[in-house]
């Protein structure tokens, strides 16, 4: 079974004291939830339409734990906290087999 990816890239950070909240909830659902960061943090380089904001990649066993994390109550509360912090890209990827 393929490994399951949040990805998500920040285009602007709006309230960084609403964003850090957010990660004070987000990050241990994600752990509860299996999932384990990779990456977070600014890029070293960008090319191309590349941004450089925040980057967060987290890991999860499958697609399907990765999509039930997301819809879980307690990430929803995550992001009612979010609520316009930043503009993002947020995807969940499957990894390549």
């Amino acid at each position: 079974m393929a490994k399951g990816y949040w990805v998500v890239t920040y285009r602007k950070i709006n309230a960084p004291d609403k964003l850090a909240e957010y990660a004070k909830l987000a990050g241990p659902v994600i752990r509860e939830a299996g999932g384990t960061f990779i990456v977070r943090g600014l890029p070293s380089t960008t090319y191309e339409f590349g941004v450089t904001e925040r980057v967060v990649i987290a890991e999860f066993d499958s697609v399907e734990l990765a999509v039930a994390a997301y819809e879980s109550p307690a990430y929803k509360e995550a992001l009612r906290v979010f609520d316009g912090a930043a503009d993002r890209d947020f995807r969940i990827v499957g990894g390549a087999d």
